[in-house]
This record gives structure tokens, sequence and C-alpha cells, in this order.
């Protein structure tokens, strides 16, 4: 396993060429957590993710003879943007496989910071099959995302970083989908602080090393998730081993709360996280009286998020925070009807974002329209007093049920 002097070896390493991000404490999200929370923001890193330390210093450790032959390396974004950026500024040349899903964002930063990007598979299982194979037909070193000693020394500095800055934390929560940042976190933290307490979240989709470390299966991983970094879909013996010795607790949170909490991050802290970023401090809001009165520190891993997800998260939490409004009316065709509603919405302060006039729609009569609005207001309840202001002018609008 690797070693505290090991994580403080690769933090000399990779001094200068990977920034020692803020390290911040939040009041707002503080009060909402009820701890004193302090963020690491890895997502301000050039390649918007904490794996660029792991990368580097393996790369770092390579001989002459295999730096020459170059390198090989397996990911869905954040690992591939760490090796391709650090092996092209140290003259290595990197093949990276990435599965079809990946975020087009993360494959073309990856195509851009110089690296062979070869697109296959449908998961990561399979990507890591073909890496492999290309690495050993020709003779390239292959870079492990995370089960590989130096990588995870690299992921450690973070915790030299975090106590160096905050010696009194209570407690590291950190996001897990293979395990090399908790297993690097973990090793140093408690080699430094052997009371500190490491906390691993992971989505309720794949829950892989929160069910090998409580013995059960992991459900079948059906349906997407909004923090693609950390879908692994099964435990690795390497890391696993490292997290049963030094990680105190898994945790397990729903996809809503990550999403919220990337939602909160832009808000709030006016930062960009992607989803696996973003799951640590998931893990803290849904488990607030665990960390009630402590000191805790969240790392936001990456912000590697697509726009259109980024784009469509902000849009959603406006409607589940009551900002957005979404109704239909059904209506008699006849003139002046629609401009009478569209004057009321403005009369009651509400701001007209979409509306559609729909003759064709069945469930009205043929002489009849449907109206489909949103509206921007003030909160729930000014979309309270909307609604009965417009059932008194004779309108009976049908709210639409947001799942979200």
């Amino acid at each position: 396993m690797p070693t505290l002097a090991d994580v403080q070896q690769a933090a000399r390493a990779i001094a200068g060429a990977v920034a020692d991000t803020p390290f911040m404490l939040s009041e707002t999200l503080s009060a909402s957590a009820g701890c004193k929370l302090y963020l690491k923001f890895e997502n301000l890193q050039f390649t918007a993710s904490f794996k660029e330390r792991g990368a580097l210093n393996k790369l770092l450790s390579l001989s002459a003879a295999e730096r020459a032959a170059g390198v090989c390396a397996m990911s869905a974004g954040n690992h591939a943007q760490g090796v391709a950026y650090h092996a092209h500024r140290l003259g290595i040349a990197a093949t990276i496989v990435m599965p079809a899903g990946t975020p087009l964002t993360k494959i073309s930063r990856t195509r851009d910071h110089g690296a062979n990007v070869i697109v296959h598979g449908s998961n990561l299982n399979a990507a890591l099959t073909l890496a492999k194979e290309l690495a050993a037909r020709d003779g390239m070193t292959f870079v492990h995302p995370y089960a590989d000693p130096a990588v995870i020394a690299g992921q450690g500095t973070l915790a030299l970083e975090m106590l160096g800055a905050v010696p009194s934390l209570d407690v590291i929560v950190v996001p897990v989908g293979g395990g090399g940042l908790i297993s690097g976190i973990a090793v140093a933290a408690k080699a430094i602080k052997p009371s500190i307490r490491i906390i691993g979240v992971q989505s309720e989709v794949y829950p892989s090393m929160a069910c090998a470390m409580a013995g059960t299966q992991p459900p079948a991983a059906d349906r997407l998730t909004i923090a693609e970094g950390i879908a692994v879909k099964e435990a690795h013996p390497y890391t696993r081993e490292i997290i049963s010795h030094f990680v105190d607790e898994m945790l397990v949170v729903e996809e809503a709360a990550i999403e919220r909490a990337i939602a909160d991050l832009l808000a709030i802290e006016k930062t960009v996280a992607e989803g696996a970023g973003a799951a640590a401090l998931a893990g803290v809001i849904s488990n607030r009286e665990r960390f009630r009165g402590l000191n805790v520190a969240v790392p936001l891993s990456g912000g590697n998020i697509d726009l259109r997800v980024l784009a469509s998260v902000a849009m959603r939490a406006l409607v589940r925070g009551g900002q957005l409004m979404r109704f239909s009316i059904a209506v008699n065709d006849q003139p002046g009807t629609l401009a009478r509603l569209a004057t009321l919405l403005g009369q009651l302060g509400a701001n007209i974002i979409e509306i559609m006039h729909d003759r064709l729609a069945l469930s009205s009569s043929p002489k009849g329209a449907v109206i489909d609005v949103v509206v921007e207001v003030q909160d729930h309840a000014h979309r309270a007093v909307i609604v009965e202001r417009l059932r008194e002018e004779g309108f009976t609008p049908t709210l639409w049920q947001d799942a979200i």
C-alpha cells in the first residue's frame, strides 16, 4: 500500500505543475448543513479535475525507456485529460481509450491536449480491456485510473493540502468511483491525524464499493447517472483493500441529491461541478445529523460537466424551487383570449418564458384550444397567488407535476 512518505514524495514531485487549489469555508452551505463545511476547489485545476495529481506523479515515475515507448490509459474523461495534458507537456505520446457515452466535451478536450483518442465499448470495462491490449501490443505503459500506487499517492496530496490549511478537520468526505482518490486521502490523512474520519460517497446507481464493503451485491446499473465520473460497476480488489483499512464509512446518495448539490454550488458558490464532483457535498447535505457541529472537508473533485446537462440542472432547480411554473389552460377559441391571459400574467408579475396555443389538442372542444404556459415567478407563495387569481378570472390552470 502507498504510505504517507509516498504521498509526501508525490507532493514534492508535482509541485509547481499542479495547482494547490483554494480550500475555503462556505458560510452559506455550512449554515444549511449544520457544520463547518470547507470546500476544496479541485475543479479549478487546469483540466478541471484532481486527476492531474495522480496522472502526473505516475508519469514522473517512468524511466527514460518507458517515456519513449509512450503511455496508454482508459477513462471516461478526467483521468484521460490529466494523462493527456501532462504527457504532452512532458513529451510523452499518449493513447486514451474512452467508452461510448463519454460526454463529448471530455472527448474533445482530451484530443485538444494532444492524445490519440479511441472511443470504444459501451462501458468502462470494455474500454479497459482494449487499453490493456494496446499497451501490451505496443509496449506502452498502462496508466490505471485508480489501482496504481503512484496514482494513489498523487491523489493523496489533497489530504496534505487540506490538513495543512485546516488542521482541526474532523471529517473528510470523498466521492468514490474506483477508489483512488479516497485511498490516497485516507492513507495520508490517517497517518497525519489518526482521529480523523474518512467517509466515501457513491451514487445509488453505482454503489459498487459501498456494496463490497457491506458484503452485498450491487444492483444492476440499468439507468444513467449524472455522476458518470464515479460510475464504476465493480470494486477493484486493490483499492478495496486500502479502503477496508483506512475508510470509516461509505454513504450512498440519491441521484436527485447529486443534482441538487450541483445546483447549490452553481447558485451559492458560483462554481461549476460535475456530478462526481458534487457527490461528496450531496452526501453531507443528505446526512446532516452525521456531520452536525463538525469541521468537514469536501473536495469538489471535478468540473467537467456537459453544458447541456448543466443548463438542464439549472432550469430544473428553478422548477424545484418554485421559480418556474408550468401549467395548461383549456379555453374557448375566441379572439382576445390569449391576449387577456398574457395581460393578466403580466399584471401579476409573472414573466412569460414560453407559451403555446394548441387548437389540435384532442382533450379540448373543436371550438376550443389548450394553452401551455411556462412563466417565471418569485417563489411558491407567488405561484399560489397567480393560480388563485387565474381561477378568479375564469381560467382553470392544470399545473404540471414535475417529479424532480
